[in-house]
């Protein structure tokens, strides 16, 4: 709520655009069996890793219909859509995510507030060194995507940059896969 007082009083009221880029689940329900996630630290991990996008949209709202219109965008992966070995919680919690950016640009369409999520292939990140089996999963991904190359963080620039633009005026709901390919394969 304080960011977005401060972000009014330092833009006029009005937010043109929105990155959610916030996830998290324990250390060590990236390991072993997603069985083993206790109540409390599944709640944990869709509370901060979904949720935030709902508050956050929330408080962007107002500001974004104040300006006429606004997007946000957040990032999610193949594991919300896919089982994943070692994701574990963090899948549940994405899927979760992807659910609320859907209904989230139901609710906020009216407004002309566009919302939309990048699913990017793996990107080497403090976050991805916590998932066991990363580099692994970086050799298996550029063997088996279409296009065979690794994604990094500027990928994913681009594509926010495109969702971001009234170049995407007309998108809303969506998930813009960048991950060379790999979503669309069946191994």
């Amino acid at each position: 709520e304080r960011v977005f007082a401060e972000v009014a009083d330092l833009w006029d009221g009005q937010l043109d655009l929105l990155v959610h880029s916030v996830a998290f689940a324990a250390a060590e329900d990236l390991e072993g069996r997603f069985t083993d996630t206790p109540r409390d630290r599944f709640w944990l991990a869709v509370d901060i890793s979904a949720y935030s996008l709902v508050a956050a949209a929330r408080a962007a709202e107002p500001l974004m219909a104040a300006a006429g219109g606004g997007s946000i965008v957040t990032m999610t992966y193949l594991g919300g859509v896919r089982a994943v070995p070692h994701y574990n919680v963090m899948g549940v919690a994405k899927a979760t995510l992807d659910a609320s950016m859907r209904y989230l640009a139901w609710d906020l369409g009216q407004k002309q507030i566009r919302v939309n999520a990048i699913s990017a292939g793996p990107v080497r990140t403090l976050a991805a060194r916590s998932i066991a089996g990363f580099t692994t999963m970086e050799e298996m991904f550029e063997q088996r995507a279409p296009l065979h190359r690794h994604i990094d963080a500027g990928d994913c620039g681009a594509a926010a940059a495109y969702l971001l633009s009234d170049d995407a005026k007309n998108v809303s709901g969506t998930m813009l896969y960048v991950d060379a390919g790999y979503h669309a394969m069946g191994m």
